[in-house]
């Protein structure tokens, strides 16, 4: 369903973005990595070039791009290099996202910026760059990695800073989905109804037994997968959950998802803001 498309994933060196690239790349996908690690880290796996040889091995095209997403002119250079390699873009995933789990005085403003550069503005920033192209695919498709917009006081009260980020990504889906209805270019959220195992849940979550009730990047993979094949003039301005999506295409057993398939289900960690 994704041959020869070309998606540009933001933060797909590693973890959901990584996983998510593979999955199209089994299809036959063109996948643009945009993401900064040119240098292998030691808290942190995968760079562009590791991910870039996973995803040929997979069956996919890569073109490895360094690119800091708070640099917007950084992201228009990298849009006209996947458009001259590949010919076009036909799908964005707004994956790159900064978290912070501090109070309103914990919370530095360096740190406050960082979390709104890279979750609000490079949202903002990847959309504008990829809208020509997109508007020239057969069947446009924007996701982003970002939670429904729950507003109960205790999504806010503990890291306000954080969440007001992230949900700047969920209020770009609403505003867009409904600003680029007319022109079917589809704009949807998607976000894990259980903590995923990533390196943001082993270094700020929990370590490693946070890891162990978590599941793997691989289901939000396969979800983001199922609404990036659907007709986009049919599927827009939603904020889906991975499970239900699965649910829907007819996955009844997420086990094999799990970290550790011995845990109970309901002993998995539940992800902010459901």
């Amino acid at each position: 369903m994704l041959n020869q498309k070309t998606l540009f994933i933001t933060g797909s060196s590693r973890g959901i973005g990584k996983a998510i690239a593979l999955r199209a790349a089994r299809d036959g996908a063109n996948i643009v990595i945009v993401a900064k690690t040119r240098e292998p880290h030691p808290k942190l796996p995968g760079t562009i070039f590791t991910a870039a040889e996973e995803i040929e091995r997979a069956g996919g095209q890569a073109l490895p791009l360094a690119v800091d997403i708070r640099d917007d002119k950084a992201v228009n250079t990298a849009v006209e290099k996947a458009a001259a390699r590949f010919g076009g873009i036909d799908i964005l995933v707004n994956n790159a996202s900064a978290i912070n789990l501090s109070g309103t005085l914990e919370t530095s403003l360096k740190r406050f910026d960082l979390m709104h550069q890279i979750n609000t503005r490079g949202t903002f920033v990847c959309v504008q760059a990829c809208l020509p192209h997109l508007r020239s695919s057969a069947n446009p498709h924007v996701l982003m990695l970002s939670p429904p917009l729950n507003m109960e006081a205790r999504w806010f009260g503990p890291h306000v800073a954080y969440t007001m980020a992230k949900y700047g990504m969920s209020m770009c889906v609403l505003g867009m989905a409904e600003e680029f209805r007319p022109e079917g270019i589809a704009f949807n959220a998607l976000w894990p109804r259980t903590a995923i195992a990533t390196a943001a849940v082993r270094n700020l979550l929990g370590g490693g037994e946070a890891v162990k009730h978590s599941r793997t990047p691989e289901i939000v993979a396969d979800a983001a997968y199922a609404i990036l094949c659907r007709e986009s003039r049919a599927c827009t301005g939603n904020f889906f959950i991975d499970e239900d999506v699965l649910r829907a295409a007819g996955r009844t057993d997420f086990r094999g998802y799990q970290v550790d398939p011995e845990i109970a289900p309901e002993a998995l960690l539940p992800d902010f803001f459901l």
